[in-house]
Parts: structure tokens; sequence; C-alpha cells
């Protein structure tokens, strides 16, 4: 084969409300997602093993749905790249965090679902079906 490939698809659930941080260029947003898997050992006892993933978003439209929509709790579909980053912080020491590069993202659960965490009120848009024209061909062309 070849080239290489980098591509992440998770599902999972917010950890924390997304984090919004604007610079003179962009807006960033970040916001933890959880994955978990069971399974049963062999004394017989089931285990729960959680993963978490640091997720960023740098699009511009997608960075701003993030922002307006997304609540701690709520289950997301991510899809994007690896990316590791590395800075050295205060004691001198290289440090490493890998983190989600998102492309694509999909709501898989309304604010409701999620854990609340205001009292402000919240509809998801709606989507409206496309128009038919009179002999009901529903093609744009």
């Amino acid at each position: 084969m070849a080239g290489t490939l980098n591509k992440v698809m998770l599902i999972g659930n917010l950890g924390a409300d997304p984090e919004v941080r604007a610079t003179e260029f962009a807006k960033i947003v970040k916001f933890p997602i959880a994955t978990s898997e069971q399974y049963t050992n062999r004394e017989g006892q089931k285990v729960e093993r959680t993963e978490w993933h640091n997720v960023v978003v740098l699009r511009k439209g997608l960075a701003e749905v993030c922002e307006r929509y997304l609540r701690k709790g709520m289950k997301v579909y991510v899809e994007g790249r690896i990316q590791t980053r590395s800075w050295q912080d205060e004691s001198g020491q290289t440090r490493y965090m890998t983190e989600i590069n998102c492309q694509e993202m999909t709501m898989l659960s309304s604010r409701q679902e999620g854990a609340p965490t205001s009292n402000n009120s919240y509809s998801a848009p709606t989507q409206q079906p496309p128009a038919s024209d009179a002999d009901g061909d529903d093609l744009p062309f």
C-alpha cells in the first residue's frame, strides 16, 4: 500500500463543557471525550475501561457549532486526525499532548440528554424537508 493514513473516528460523551479561546486569527474549541468498553475478566467480573481523548476544533464554522450547542454529558461522533504537540513547562521539561484534530462532528444526543449546565433554554435547529416542485420531483436540476 502506498501512502499513509491518519484518521480517527470516535463516539463518546463529553467530559466537560467546551473550552473556547479566541486568537486574532481563529476560534479554538477544546473538549474531552470519554469512550468506554466493557468486558468480563477471567474471574467473571465485569470490567469497564474508559479512555479520555482531547479534542481540538479549529475549523471556523464547526468551532462555532461546538461552542453553541455542545455541553457536558452529550454523546457525539467526532472524526479527525491524531496530532501530538510538545512544549516546555515552567521547569524546562518537555511535555507532550496527543489530541484529536476534529474535522467533522455530529451530535448524537440533544442537550436535554446531557447533564444540565445552566437554565438557558436550548432548541436544536430543525432541518426542513426539501421542497418538492409541482410534478413531485425532489431533484434540484
